[in-house]
């Protein structure tokens, strides 16, 4: 039975409600704070993701940068969807399982300060439950970040 807390097997969650263009909705706790759902779909192929994303104000050091504490949240979230990425990633009849994140390694070039700025995400390696993802934000251009994430696919099944 539903709760509050815990959909119906059924019922989807808010943030596949996706509007055209974009990678995810309104509804989703690490993506509403990113505010992910602004962000703009560059580019789409099975395993990549490029997305022209902007940098909120709440997530800024004092100087006007990205806090490097936020940064493993856009890695983390575009990572997870650059395993689903392609022309299924919409599709409500194919199952999606629950990812989780094993190890991430980050590297920190530049500063990223918006207002906006590339995120490319690409599943490097698979075998069996288990994704390499390589992704690298780019500010105007610049290489800013590189990051290598760990990913394991388990058994429970989110709703479509």
């Amino acid at each position: 039975m539903a709760t509050p807390d815990t959909p119906a097997e059924t019922e989807s969650p808010p943030f596949f409600d996706i509007p055209p263009n974009r990678l995810i909705g309104r509804g989703h706790a690490a993506g509403d704070f990113l505010e992910a759902y602004e962000w703009e779909v560059v580019e789409e192929s099975p395993g990549r993701l490029v997305l022209d994303v902007h940098l909120p104000v709440h997530a800024c050091n004092p100087l006007g940068q990205l806090f490097g504490g936020f940064t493993p949240t856009y890695i983390d979230l575009v990572s997870l969807l650059a395993t689903r990425a392609g022309p299924d990633r919409l599709n409500p009849d194919v199952d999606r399982h629950w990812l989780s994140t094993l190890n991430m390694r980050i590297d920190y070039y530049e500063p990223v300060v918006g207002p906006r700025f590339q995120v490319e995400a690409t599943v490097e390696h698979r075998r069996g439950r288990t994704y390499l993802v390589t992704t690298k934000m780019r500010q105007e251009g610049t290489l800013a970040v590189f990051a290598l994430t760990t990913l394991r696919s388990q058994d429970l099944v989110i709703p479509a």
